[in-house]
């Protein structure tokens, strides 16, 4: 989860038993607020678009954006069958780069009876992504509700709160699945998980703050000597 505004972000469970836990309570409760959140845009992960979540982010003044997916079959289904050929383009962006070519396609609908609280708009993004080396081609259509109503926001702010979110989970949960190899982790019982997703964060970010871009090369370096991530941290 991230708040906008130029705001905090948080990041929400990734690994398997951290979704697992996740499903049992990934309410907001009042003990894990932040102040000053009123005005801001909170983005969210597919394990937080809650009917708590929403009614205690809109009770702090808060609007949200939460992508949708199967593990809420209703609202998605609703969702898909809003007459999205016969909505108007919103905003449309594309940009290339690490060998591929992306565009979006952003639209939304304003829909006052959408089963989430406070839910004043559907968005739809369309992405196509291009591999410029085998010419593959790959088509993803994501579902969100938000709290914004029609004209809070325009199309390109939103896209660019939700391009934000995207980075996140490229930056760091993508790092944590294949690098530290979290969904095939062991450790399930209890907060444990919650520990360890904690400290790969922890890792990620001081190989990140050292200037490295390459994690795996960055773990695989501090693992070859054991004063090397002491040096590291500074503390030698």
């Amino acid at each position: 989860m991230a708040a906008g505004r130029d705001g905090p972000c948080r990041t929400g469970p990734r690994t398997a038993a951290d979704r697992h836990e996740a499903q049992r309570d990934t309410r907001v409760h009042p003990s894990s607020g932040r102040p000053g959140l009123e005005n801001a845009i909170v983005t969210a992960d597919a394990a937080h678009p809650q009917h708590a979540n929403g009614l205690w982010l809109r009770g702090q003044g808060a609007h949200y954006i939460a992508v949708v997916k199967g593990n809420h079959p209703g609202l998605l289904k609703q969702l898909r069958k809003l007459p999205w050929a016969d909505i108007a383009l919103d905003h449309k962006d594309r940009t290339r780069g690490r060998g591929r070519l992306e565009v979006r396609h952003l639209k939304t609908a304003a829909f006052r009876h959408l089963d989430h609280p406070g839910a004043r708009q559907a968005l739809r993004v369309m992405r196509r992504r291009k591999d410029l080396t085998g010419n593959k081609l790959t088509i993803e259509r994501l579902h969100f509700v938000t709290s914004l109503p029609p004209g809070a926001a325009s199309g390109a702010r939103i896209a660019a709160r939700l391009r934000g979110h995207w980075k996140i989970e490229n930056q760091l949960h993508h790092v944590r699945d294949t690098t530290f190899a979290e969904d095939s982790s062991t450790v399930r019982a209890g907060r444990l998980p919650r520990v360890m997703a904690g400290l790969r964060n922890l890792a990620i970010s001081v190989c990140r703050q050292d200037g490295r871009t390459n994690i795996a090369a960055a773990s695989r370096h501090h693992a070859r000597h054991p004063g090397r991530p002491l040096v590291t941290l500074g503390w030698t």
